[in-house]
């Protein structure tokens, strides 16, 4: 609320709408949520169609939370939880946080906690009067996920305040009447990496995405631009997904005074920091100045506003916002944008994939509208065209098969977030099915980690997988087969001088990390084998080596470039790219239904870019563009 008059409005609108026999104690917004305090918690909890009622009538997501003193005391509310809930659920622990009348739930089955329909977690609120949060345990264990937990745990209090004050600019009254919308370009466009793009209306200004470009240091988002600038009085920022090429700078934005919210899906959140701090570790290790600190990836967390998939949320008076899956990586989302009272849609894709892999369902494309849409580009040229999935596997078989026979070893430098887990699930089926033979699969780099985070989060998987993660003893994660790579460089050694083996490793574009050291180390041998499987950007060394050059520098621990010449067997096969290729990126256009009236492809180099905005005018009568960076159109 911008001021008491609205406070007391509110108040008043939620007092009408809730039975007399219910108390309301305060109200008060906590970013997109409207909060209802209330000495009746667990009268609130017995109605089960009051929440749904007060959230059609307000048009708000409603907690409910309990005024302190009003619930049963810790020990009396854990006797009851852990009677009520069923023993299958696993409970771990409870964490009981008196000030906001919150009881936090880790238990590794958190549908069993919730019940069918919600019927479980009511009857916790209705016996003890704490407002019941659950949360999974990853079945494999997850520092990130710990670490970020604990973290927003440690600052609840400061994180409520926040949440107060973003309520209060989200709800306010718009100064100006939403006669316009602008989109400016600060990144991506006839190039891939740097995301970033900035969203403008007469009251708000939204930043969407901020990260680097790989292979080519210093070419960073142009934040400094005045549509951007000053960044303290950018509204919110929205992230579509936790690659670097989107996700590296956020933290830059707090380092020069922003403290807003950035809203994201829960995932997303986790995976960004880890890759964040990744980031930095790297940029150290290369001698270079990183660009943040470790404190503003912290801050970045702390300002994080999770939301669903199809959650509408108000993120500005003017402005409201829907994630939906894109089927990129995990927690990958296209970006919707409603702005004004039904003035104009925007639609950014971010990286998308249209058809389902084994890791995801494939990326919903149904808006209510979409009058305007930023589209990645990627594989947009005319020849884009990516191997059938069951093609591309059997090649991959193939391969791995033959440089056994050899007494090889096949390294596949892999990006730690998507490739590499679609990548462990086809090793995994094609050992368990004798399709190629049983040998450890090595994961070096931050691989066993970001899976560990999948697993946390399977309601994000494709439907199949998700059941199977959810009974570890089927989880294709967990095999025997696999085996992280921690022992620095000795270890390193030791797997390459042994026995046939598969090496997954960071970095995906060979830009740095670990993979570096098994071209030192396996590259000279001719019986091995280098495969790439994801896409290589323009200006790495991935690029390079997958074009033909075979003879490479690599820093030398004297800082000096030392040159390598590559006898290994190298090979490349596409249809594991977590992006569409060109026939998906139409096909997700002509099924829109409405298709939008306005397309600006972006995300791919400059004959991407031009090839598919082409297409997709000639084809759909759309009208189309290829925009250059810095530059900002104007809507409708």
């Amino acid at each position: 609320m911008s001021d008491d008059t609205n406070a007391s409005d509110l108040y008043d609108r939620v007092r009408n709408e809730v039975p007399s026999e219910l108390d309301v104690t305060d109200v008060q917004y906590e970013g997109p949520d409207l909060v209802i305090y209330t000495e009746t918690a667990r009268e609130f909890a017995r109605d089960s169609d009051i929440l749904g009622t007060l959230a059609h009538a307000l048009r708000k997501r409603i907690t409910i939370r309990p005024v302190p003193g009003t619930q049963s005391s810790p020990d009396e509310a854990e006797a009851v939880i852990h009677d009520v809930v069923p023993d299958d659920a696993k409970i771990q622990d409870l964490e009981f946080h008196s000030s906001i009348g919150e009881v936090l739930i880790k238990a590794e089955k958190p549908g069993l906690v919730i019940g069918q329909r919600g019927s479980t977690i009511r009857e916790i609120s209705q016996e003890v009067g704490w407002n019941p949060e659950v949360v999974r345990t990853p079945p494999m264990e997850s520092s990130t996920v710990d670490n970020v937990r604990n973290y927003l745990t440690q600052e609840r209090a400061e994180r409520r305040d926040f949440l107060v004050d973003v309520g209060e600019q989200i709800h306010g009254t718009p100064e100006n009447d939403v006669d316009w919308v602008r989109v400016t370009t600060l990144g991506c466009c006839r190039e891939v990496g740097r995301a970033s793009f900035v969203l403008h209306t007469p009251n708000t200004k939204i930043l969407v995405d901020c990260g680097d470009k790989p292979g080519a240091e210093g070419e960073v988002p142009y934040l400094h631009v005045p549509e951007a600038m000053p960044l303290p009085e950018l509204d919110a920022v929205v992230l579509t997904h936790a690659h670097l090429d989107h996700s590296a700078l956020l933290p830059l934005l707090f380092k020069y005074g922003y403290d807003g919210p950035i809203y994201t899906t829960e995932p997303t959140r986790d995976l960004m920091g880890l890759l964040q701090l990744d980031y930095l570790d790297v940029a150290s290790k290369e001698g270079r100045t990183p660009p943040y600190s470790s404190e503003q990836v912290r801050q970045a967390i702390k300002h994080t506003i999770p939301i669903g998939y199809g959650d509408v949320t108000d993120i500005a008076p003017d402005v409201k916002l829907t994630m939906h899956n894109a089927g990129h990586i995990l927690g990958s989302a296209t970006a919707h944008f409603h702005v004004g009272n039904g003035f104009h849609n925007v639609v950014f894709s971010g990286d998308v994939h249209y058809e389902p892999t084994r890791l995801f369902n494939g990326a919903v494309n149904d808006f209510p509208r979409a009058e305007t849409m930023i589209m990645e580009s990627t594989y947009g040229r005319r020849n884009d065209y990516q191997t059938e999935t069951e093609e591309s596997e059997a090649r991959v078989r193939q391969i791995i098969r033959e440089t056994y026979d050899r007494d090889g070893t096949v390294v596949i430098p892999a990006f730690a977030v998507g490739r590499s887990q679609e990548l462990m699930l086809v090793l995994e089926e094609a050992m368990r099915e004798d399709e190629i033979p049983t040998m450890p699969i090595y994961l070096d780099g931050m691989i066993r980690e970001a899976t560990a985070i999948h697993t946390a989060y399977p309601e994000y998987l494709r439907d199949g997988l998700r059941r199977r993660i959810l009974h570890e003893d089927e989880n294709p994660f967990m095999a025997e087969q696999f085996h992280q790579v921690d022992g620095g460089g000795a270890m390193r050694e030791e797997i390459a001088s042994g026995e046939p083996c598969i090496i997954l490793s960071t970095s995906g574009m060979v830009t740095g990390g670990p993979i570096m050291s098994w071209l030192e180390l396996l590259g000279p041998d001719a019986d091995n084998t280098l495969l790439f499987v994801g896409y290589q950007a323009e200006g790495t060394l991935g690029r390079r080596i997958e074009s033909g050059r075979t003879e490479v520098s690599l820093e030398g621990g004297s800082g000096r470039a030392e040159r390598l010449t590559l006898y290994c067997r190298i090979e490349s096969v596409s249809g594991f790219s977590g992006h569409a290729d060109r026939a998906g990126l139409e096909q997700y256009v002509e099924e829109m239904n409405p298709r939008p009236e306005r397309i600006l492809c972006v995300h791919g180099d400059d004959q991407a870019t031009d090839q598919l905005s082409s297409a997709l005018y000639q084809q759909y009568d759309i009208r189309t563009h290829q925009p250059k960076n810095l530059e900002t159109f104007r809507f409708p």
